[in-house]
């Protein structure tokens, strides 16, 4: 099979694995309480990437001093994210959640856009004024009520989280990725479970320990390790096109799994996001263009009193994406374009 096809495969499996997340934790809550649940996700997506690291033998640069504030602030929102996350499942459904998880994109990209200082495309700024519309449709009780889902808060709650997460873990984006899942597994999952022993939360039965923290090594740890082996090879805007099929995915495993049935509210805000993901999509996509240039060299070579040159020509083909720039020498250029999910 041709590697691009391969890297495909990746990219849907890293969106695969990370949508059954939300609809399997709203089965689990009900034998584990929330924050309990949101550290061992991270904890086991910590651990398990250890062990994968020791298997695969991955290095990675380590990380210096400079990189300690977005490393910390990366833990902290690690922290929160999940928590909110697993809050907010307890009072809405799992395709609610799952389609409210596209505000992250929102959350990343005004942060991006005001702390540093990234354009936003005119289709960009449609698409988030989309998911922003479809985010309050999805929010609202019901038919007739003006209040708000308190579950669909604290799932925007944690999409702004992310948010800013992201734009922190783009600045740790030279490290391996095992060993950043591997960060923010352990400590947030420490960190989380601190907070859940100070809210009084209690240890369940092993059993579902276990079932959450293989939960958490499969959609968050392998998805994450997954989307990068695919960027890789597709690059990060077709990689971000391919994962953008995520909350589809977890309305549909949502619906399957737990049987559930939204009302006319759901379908209105379904449809406007899936207008939204096609913007965003075709602004990823058409941010990533190819263009070659040549550049002649020449140099001597002497064979004892004979002298002749030689002209060379190179050519460099470029290819831009939203994450990095790869020459086909190998040469990596990063940039500041693009989002990367890092959950």
């Amino acid at each position: 099979m041709k590697t691009k096809n391969v890297a495909t495969i990746f990219a849907i499996l890293a969106a695969a694995l990370y949508a059954i997340n939300i609809p399997l934790s709203k089965v689990l809550l009900v034998f584990v309480q929330p924050t309990m649940m949101a550290a061992f996700l991270y904890l086991g997506a910590g651990i398990g990437m250890f062990f994968y690291g020791k298997l695969t033998k991955e290095q990675g640069q380590k990380l210096t001093k400079a990189e300690l504030p977005y490393t910390v602030g990366m833990v902290v929102l690690d922290i929160a994210a999940p928590i909110l996350l697993m809050l907010g499942l307890q009072a809405t459904n799992s395709a609610n959640a799952s389609l409210l998880n596209n505000f992250e994109i929102v959350a990343t990209s005004l942060i991006a856009f005001f702390v540093f200082r990234e354009k936003l495309s005119r289709k960009l700024v449609l698409a988030i004024l989309l998911v922003t519309a479809a985010s309050i449709t999805l929010s609202f009780e019901g038919a007739g009520s003006f209040r708000f889902n308190n579950g669909s808060l604290f799932v925007l709650g944690a999409a702004c989280c992310w948010g800013l997460e992201n734009n922190c873990t783009r600045m740790l984006s030279n490290k391996s990725s095992v060993q950043i899942t591997k960060i923010k597994g352990v400590f947030s999952g420490l960190g989380s479970l601190i907070v859940a022993l100070v809210v009084g939360e209690v240890f369940p039965n092993i059993i579902w320990l276990l079932a959450v923290s293989l939960l958490g090594f499969v959609a968050y740890g392998l998805s994450i390790n997954f989307y990068i082996k695919a960027q890789k090879e597709l690059g990060a805007a077709k990689t971000s096109a391919y994962y953008s099929v995520a909350p589809f995915l977890g309305v549909i495993f949502g619906v399957l799994m737990l049987q559930e049935r939204p009302g006319v509210q759901f379908y209105l805000g379904l449809a406007i996001m899936i207008v939204a993901t096609v913007l965003m999509v075709k602004d990823t996509i058409a941010l990533q263009h190819t263009h070659e240039h040549s550049h002649i060299h020449c140099h001597e070579h002497s064979h004892g009193q004979l002298v002749h040159t030689h002209t060379h020509e190179h050519i460099h083909s470029h290819t831009h994406t939203h994450g990095k720039e790869e020459d086909f020498h190998g040469h990596t250029h990063e940039s500041l374009e693009g989002h990367q999910h890092t959950h």
